[in-house]
């Protein structure tokens, strides 16, 4: 059974203000009081990720965005940037254009940089240069939004708001920084990796639910549109953090590895969850409808761009369901 150390972990006092408008405290805590605008939940996952592309430019481009927070995970953070930024197609376009780019994720990047996934590469040239982020886009959006990163210190998720780039971008990159292939990312005294190994999808934070952690500033939203990157009979097994935790690379860092030791276990009790609220009507899901063969760090562009129609045809299909579950 999870640990509470995994639900109340701290939360560095110079995040916490969200400089967006809130409902006013009525008594209680904000963890008591929900808006009935739903949150945007997106999973991690590395270049399955394409398929959430998919989906959010759909939702994009119907000008499906009136959304009340917004929350990603490693790949989904990526994911979630461009949405604030409005800018439809760039993570499609991103992965397509760069995925053999040994710069962009190889071995060749962990051997000289440390990192698998090039930071310097992904988060300067590309974010900056290459394809730039529409970084005016995103300070104006009025859509507050999340990252989860992995405190290796704590063991535990921290929820990193997203307020203004490039300032920021560091906090993106925290929460893709796989395990086992990426240097630890320190922002102010804290250090972080990728968030999927303590909240892979943190629908529960976003709508308050029982044991979620509060953060603070944040009104919980009482339903949320959760977007998913392995199909819906995926289970979780160990063989990932296995290897990681037999590279003794965190002996230094208990917590972090009861973290990856339990991860399978947390992350398939919390997509059963997750399923359950989808039957009561509080969340709406939409997940690969078959298993997804793409690899984490996949070079051929065919299986990632028929993965990215795939995202798309789903949001196409249930675009009636998901106007009305936003209304």
């Amino acid at each position: 059974m999870q640990s509470d150390r995994f639900l109340c972990d701290g939360w560095p006092a110079s995040e916490t203000a969200v400089p967006y408008p809130r409902r006013q405290r009525q008594g209680g805590s904000v963890k008591d009081e929900k808006t009935d605008i739903p949150a945007l939940v997106l999973e991690g996952g590395g270049f399955r990720g394409m398929f959430t592309a998919g989906v959010l430019d759909v939702l994009m481009e119907r000008g499906l965005t009136g959304f009340s927070s917004m929350w990603g995970v490693s790949a989904g953070a990526i994911s979630a940037a461009n949405f604030r930024s409005g800018q439809i197609g760039r993570t499609m376009r991103d992965m397509l254009a760069f995925r053999d780019d040994r710069r962009f994720m190889s071995l060749w990047s962990f051997a000289s940089t440390g990192n698998m996934a090039g930071a310097d590469f992904m988060y300067d040239k590309v974010q900056n240069h290459l394809d730039p982020c529409d970084t005016d886009a995103f300070n104006a959006s009025e859509l507050p939004a999340y990252v989860v990163a992995s405190d290796v210190t704590f063991g535990t998720a921290a929820y990193l708001p997203l307020f203004h780039f490039p300032e920021d971008v560091i906090k993106v990159r925290a929460s893709a920084s796989l395990p086992g292939v990426s240097t630890m990312v320190e922002i102010e005294g804290h250090r972080y990796l990728d968030g999927g190994t303590t909240d892979s999808i943190p629908f529960e934070v976003a709508m308050g639910l029982s044991g979620a952690r509060e953060v603070e500033g944040h009104v919980p939203a009482s339903r949320a549109l959760v977007v998913l990157t392995q199909d819906r009979a995926y289970e979780k097994g160990p063989s990932t953090e296995a290897l990681v935790l037999r590279s003794h690379r965190y002996d230094r860092y208990p917590y972090y590895l009861e973290a990856l030791s339990t991860r399978g276990q947390r992350y398939n009790a919390q997509r059963a969850r997750l399923w359950e609220l989808e039957r009561s009507g509080t969340c709406l899901v939409l997940a690969p409808e078959k298993p997804v063969e793409v690899r984490t760090n996949e070079h051929e562009g065919e299986p990632l761009l028929t993965l990215y129609l795939s995202g798309r045809r789903q949001a196409e299909a249930r675009l009636a369901e998901i106007d009305a579950f936003l209304a």
